[in-house]
């Protein structure tokens, strides 16, 4: 799950970082009197409806609550560096340190009255969390009270800073909902997601926060919420956001299939893969259907040959086609497949990774078979480690063609671990795998391909 508005969060809170914060006693005192200025001219509205309700009084009380909410904070904001703490809170140090680590990143969290910094290992503030709010529903507040500035505003007067007030409670959503993701509560960041998604569809602004819809699902889908999964995914697919590669579509037919609704399932994994066929999610989850349903697989050619017929020089099909066949066991195909892909374009490197690694593996899948013979069958052994070198050889040659032609010195690099693994297994074979061996371990040592 990409941190997009965990971003952009992160910027809107820099823009207000240097505002002087009211302290919780402040902060609520202030909310007080707002929500009391508002019923009151709610209630002289309810006396004489010729009165009206200024979008002031509103606007008044949704600071107030934003105010309340950030109170506990203090002056930090996330992207915040020790420095710029120490410069803005002065005297105000944390009660205690620790050094703990969440979802396998290591943070030192600072432990104040009212909230806990967490800063990563660069020093830098990557997460606020707050522990003793001044009110528990601070945000809901906030926005209820910007929807109703943005209703009282017939004249359009203040709409510009009614959106930016609900984009600041938007954001606070977002940063909510990483933080529950990143102490693992993921039914919790499912639902603060939703929350940012409403913010941000609430009038004026009516935006639809098509990242945060996607991530209520996904988190709920992360949780085992089936039901709730589906919801989102299925908002994301009307709204026409499908994510990185389609992986909505991927993920509306696991939730399916997982609810028993299979024809449903199969039928939106269809429309993904005509939509997005160089998605690797739907494609596993298409060729896992038809081998456990027992049905033809002749279907999923009959899907990627509609997509070559649209875009017959797209590499990247035959590439696909290449990927199902060797997932369904086809070697002659699957190979004759990636060959297709480095002649429609001999500068697509995947091509020739993906007959690489079809051969690597083999190998791996021949090594495990012949460490698991007894002793006494030694003959089938030698049989098959003379297989095993055959498929290890086999592999080097489009390795090696990818390295070369590869302008991706991150896909270099993991080509470059694959080669040296293989030449590891064949350094004894002849002097010149050996060499070959060092330069790619000298390669991987490094840390990087150029």
């Amino acid at each position: 799950m990409k941190r997009i508005l965990f971003a952009a969060a992160a910027i809107l809170s820099v823009q207000v970082a240097f505002a002087q914060v009211k302290s919780p006693e402040a902060a609520k005192a202030a909310v007080e009197k707002a929500v009391a200025a508002t019923a009151k001219a709610e209630n002289a509205f309810a006396a004489n409806p010729k009165k009206v309700v200024k979008f002031g009084v509103y606007l008044a009380e949704a600071k107030a609550w934003l105010d309340a909410y950030n109170a506990p904070v203090g002056n930090a904001w996330v992207g915040a560096d020790q420095n710029q703490l120490n410069l803005l809170m002065g005297s105000v140090k944390p009660l205690s340190s620790e050094n703990v680590e969440l979802g396998g990143t290591a943070y030192r969290k600072d432990i104040y009255k009212n909230c806990n910094y967490y800063f990563n290992g660069n020093g830098m503030l990557a997460m606020i969390e707050i522990t003793n709010p001044v009110y528990e529903d601070a945000l809901d507040k906030a926005l209820a009270a910007y929807a109703k500035a943005g209703k009282a505003d017939t004249k359009a007067q203040k709409t510009k800073d009614i959106c930016l007030g609900i984009s600041d409670v938007a954001s606070k959503y977002v940063d909510e909902a990483y933080n529950c993701y990143t102490f693992g509560d993921l039914a919790k960041a499912s639902i603060k997601f939703e929350k940012a998604v409403e913010a941000k569809a609430t009038a004026p602004l009516s935006e639809i926060d098509s990242t945060s819809l996607y991530n209520a699902g996904f988190t709920a889908w992360l949780a085992g919420d089936n039901d709730r999964a589906l919801n989102f995914f299925l908002k994301c697919r009307e709204v026409g956001y499908f994510y990185e590669d389609g992986e909505v579509y991927s993920k509306l037919g696991d939730v399916l299939l997982k609810q028993g609704k299979t024809q449903e399932g199969v039928e939106y994994l269809k429309e993904g893969f005509v939509k997005f066929p160089q998605s690797q999610s739907i494609l596993i989850n298409l060729i896992n259907y038809y081998l456990t349903s027992g049905e033809n697989t002749d279907e999923l050619f009959v899907l990627l040959n509609k997509a070559k017929a649209n875009d017959p020089k797209n590499a990247s099909l035959w590439y696909v086609e290449g990927n199902t066949h060797a997932k369904l066991g086809h070697e002659e195909e699957a190979i004759a497949a990636y060959n297709e892909a480095s002649k429609v374009d001999p500068k697509y490197e995947y091509g020739y990774v993906g007959m690489g690694v079809y051969f690597y593996e083999k190998m791996i899948a021949i090594a495990e078979e012949a460490n698991a013979l007894d002793y006494s069958k030694w003959r089938e052994y030698d049989a098959l480690i003379e297989k095993y070198y055959v498929a290890a050889e086999q592999a080097v040659e489009p390795f090696e063609k990818a390295y070369e032609i590869s302008a991706d010195n991150g896909l270099k690099y993991n080509v470059a671990q694959y080669l040296k693994d293989i030449y590891f297994r064949l350094r004894n074979k002849n002097e010149a795998y050996n060499v070959n061996y060092e330069k790619y371990d000298a390669i991987v040592k490094a840390g990087k391909a150029e």
